[in-house]
């Protein structure tokens, strides 16, 4: 559905529908998932403007392709005096997080290295011992303009320092998506609200690398089941490539995707693809969660079998 509203607010607004695949997190992306990914955005119709297997000005679009241009923007902000080098071992972390919630502190990093002499780190570097870049923070309360949640300020004791490459050199998300997003001059970010919180961070990053404009955020609300908890499996299919297997007809599930959380009135269902882009709106998207309910998506996939040629 991600994907699917980013494609409408593109091809809507005539603009550029970028597909990158951020797959720095190995142990989540695989080569056969990325496949899954390209293979079902294709069966849906979604086709994109600059991505994988098309190029475009600014790729590679596999973020694992990208891994020099983070190091170098890692660099860049140490020099500026924006990160600095962290020799906190894991364990020490988890040590102080525990000490922090028994005094009844909120968890975060204490600046511990930010504030290190050039001794202890000199020390540091002659005993080999590894570390990770951190942003350093400015101090200050950040406002997040949203698209469809509208102003939200985060204060400045909420936005720790935090890591932004890790000790084996590849980059956060964080990182990775405010470089990207800088460097593919992108204009809008269309995303789940999970990823909310993580915008101040990303609005801090984007002006340390030099952004002139920050990137337009809309973050969706999220897809429940019947019983109002988020999404799984255990409220059945929820892959896309499972409902194909099963018969489901990509105009279906395109047409129920974008009632999950948008809508053009409060009585029209069936919608051609045409249709969609004519009328998408971020406007018109809810802030409330979306409930999937797999009873109307067989009945529009219905529609769409009656309406085909036998």
């Amino acid at each position: 559905r991600t994907a699917l509203y980013n494609w409408l607010f593109a091809r809507h607004h005539g603009g550029t529908f970028v597909l990158r695949i951020e797959d720095t997190d190995r142990s989540r992306s695989t080569d056969e998932s990325v496949q899954a990914i390209i293979d079902t955005l294709r069966w849906l119709g979604l086709d994109w403007d600059e991505g994988p297997e098309v190029g475009g000005a600014f790729g590679p679009y596999r973020q694992t392709e990208r891994l020099e241009l983070y190091r170098e923007a890692g660099d860049r902000l140490i020099a500026a005096g924006n990160a600095y080098r962290c020799y906190c071992t894991p364990d020490e972390l988890e040590e102080r997080r525990k000490a922090a919630l028994a005094r009844g502190d909120p968890p975060g990093y204490d600046g511990r290295c930010r504030n290190l002499s050039d001794e202890e780190r000199r020390r540091f570097e002659e005993e080999g011992r590894p570390f990770a870049i951190r942003f350093a923070t400015p101090g200050r309360d950040v406002t997040v303009e949203d698209v469809i949640r509208g102003p939200s300020t985060f204060p400045a004791s909420d936005i720790r320092d935090f890591v932004i490459l890790r000790s084996d050199g590849t980059p956060t998300y964080l990182l990775a998506a405010a470089v990207d997003d800088h460097r593919m001059e992108m204009t809008h970010v269309i995303r789940g609200e999970d990823l909310h919180s993580s915008t101040p961070r990303q609005v801090l990053l984007l002006e340390a690398l030099g952004a002139e404009r920050i990137p337009g955020y809309a973050h969706l609300p999220l897809i429940v089941g019947p019983d109002r908890h988020p999404l799984s499996k255990r409220h059945g299919a929820v892959a896309v490539e499972t409902f194909r297997d099963e018969g489901f007809l990509p105009e279906a599930l395109v047409n129920y995707l974008a009632l999950l959380g948008w809508s053009y009135d409060d009585h029209t269902e069936l919608f051609t693809e045409q249709d969609l882009v004519e009328h998408f709106d971020l406007g018109r998207v809810a802030r409330n969660p979306a409930a999937f309910d797999r009873e109307k998506l067989e009945w529009m996939n219905g529609h769409y079998l009656r309406e085909m040629d036998p």
